[in-house]
C-alpha cells in the first residue's frame, strides 16, 4: 500500500494538463484525448470531477483509473468488443478511434446518490417514474433493486450538464438507432452482471456504473472510455453493507462519493464557487482510489513519486508514439 507520506509528497507532481504534439486534442473533464492516424491516445490526468465540475487533482489518480480500465477491458472482450490496443504508460491508453454514441448507459443496482441526476435524489423528492423505470413506495436509501435498472444519460457538450432520460426517449430523439441501442442495453447489463460477480469475490459491491460506446468503421459496437473505475462506478464494502443498511447508516465506500459528500456538506452540488478541498481530504480520496484498484484487481498498486508528465513523455517516445 502506498504510504500517506508518499501521497502527500506526490501532490506537488500531480498531472493537471498535457500539451503533447500528438495530433488533434480534445480535453475532457479527466482525460486528455489525442487523435492520430485512426487511433486515440488517451492520457488520464489526475483531475477529479464531480457534479460536472473539475475540482482539483489527486495523487496517482490517473494511474489508478487507467490501469483499472485496462484490467476490465482485457477481462470483458468476450462480452463486447472494446477500443483498447496498448498501455505504453501507467496513465496512457492507445485505443482504436470510434464514432461516439452520444449516450451514457448508467446501470444501477441500488437506489442511492446525492447528485440531482441520482435515483435517490429524485425518489426522495417523490419521483416514482425515473428514466422509464417505475419505483415502488417505501424504498430506503442504499436499498438494492430487485434487479439492476438502466437510466440512460445524454452526453452534454463541455460545460453543459448531462440529462437523464428513458431509453424510449433516446430512440425517439434519434440520438441512437434503435437496433444499436438495444445492443447497448444488453451489453451494459451483461457487463454489470460480470463486474458484480467478479468484485463480490473481493468483498466489494458494484453499486452503479456508466458505460460509453462507440461504433467502428464497420458500425460494430465498441465499449470505449473507461470501465468499472472508481470514477465511473460506486463501490461499497460487501461484508459491512447489510448491518449498516439495517441501522440506516452510510455504507463503507471506495469511490469518489467521499469527495461528493464532503462538498455536499459544504453546500456545493454543482453551482457556484467550488469550496477549497484540503490536502487531508485529497490524500484520503487518493487512498480510497488506490484501495479500490487493489481490491478490484487483486494486484498491489505500484507507483513512484515523481513528475508524471515527464514520465509519460519518455514512455511515449520509447513506444514510438511521440
Amino acid at each position: 500500500m502506498i504510504t500517506t507520506e508518499k501521497l502527500k509528497e506526490q501532490l506537488k507532481y500531480t498531472l493537471n494538463k498535457t500539451n503533447f504534439n500528438l495530433g488533434k486534442k480534445y480535453e475532457g473533464k479527466v482525460r486528455d484525448n489525442y487523435i492520430l492516424d485512426g487511433k486515440r491516445i488517451i492520457i488520464t490526468t489526475d483531475r477529479i470531477s464531480a457534479f460536472d465540475r473539475v475540482l482539483c487533482t489527486l495523487a496517482f489518480k490517473g494511474q489508478v483509473l487507467n490501469q483499472t480500465a485496462a484490467f476490465w477491458f482485457e477481462k470483458t472482450r468476450h462480452i463486447v468488443k472494446n477500443h483498447a490496443i496498448d498501455v505504453p504508460d501507467p496513465n496512457v491508453l492507445v485505443a482504436k478511434e470510434c464514432k461516439l454514441v452520444p449516450v451514457e448507459m448508467v446501470v444501477r443496482g441500488y437506489i442511492t446518490g446525492v447528485t440531482t441526476t441520482s435515483a435517490w435524489y429524485n425518489y426522495e423528492k417523490g419521483v416514482r417514474s425515473f428514466c422509464g423505470n417505475r419505483f415502488r413506495d417505501g424504498m430506503k436509501k442504499d436499498q438494492k433493486f430487485d434487479k439492476p435498472i438502466i437510466t440512460p444519460s445524454t452526453k452534454a457538450e463541455k460545460g453543459g450538464h448531462d440529462e437523464s432520460v428513458s431509453g424510449e426517449e433516446i430512440i425517439k430523439r434519434g440520438l441512437v438507432d434503435e437496433k444499436i441501442y438495444r445492443k447497448m442495453e444488453m451489453a451494459a447489463l451483461d457487463l454489470f452482471d460480470f463486474g458484480t460477480k467478479l468484485v463480490a469475490k473481493n468483498n466489494l459491491i458494484l453499486v452503479d456504473t456508466k458505460y460509453e460506446f462507440g461504433l467502428d468503421e464497420n458500425n460494430n459496437l465498441m465499449l470505449i472510455d473507461e470501465m468499472h473505475t472508481p470514477d465511473s462506478s460506486r463501490f461499497w464494502i460487501k461484508d459491512t453493507y447489510h448491518e449498516k443498511f439495517s441501522k440506516g447508516e452510510e455504507p463503507d465506500k471506495l469511490d469518489k462519493e467521499y469527495v461528493r459528500q464532503f462538498l455536499a456538506k459544504k453546500g456545493f452540488i454543482g453551482d457556484g464557487k467550488i469550496p477549497e478541498i484540503p490536502d487531508d481530504v485529497k490524500v484520503e480520496a487518493a487512498r480510497r482510489y488506490i484501495k479500490a484498484y487493489e481490491m478490484i484487481t487483486g494486484k498491489d498498486f505500484k507507483a513512484e513519486v515523481g513528475d508524471v508528465k515527464e514520465r509519460i513523455g519518455n514512455n511515449l517516445r520509447k513506444a514510438g508514439v511521440l
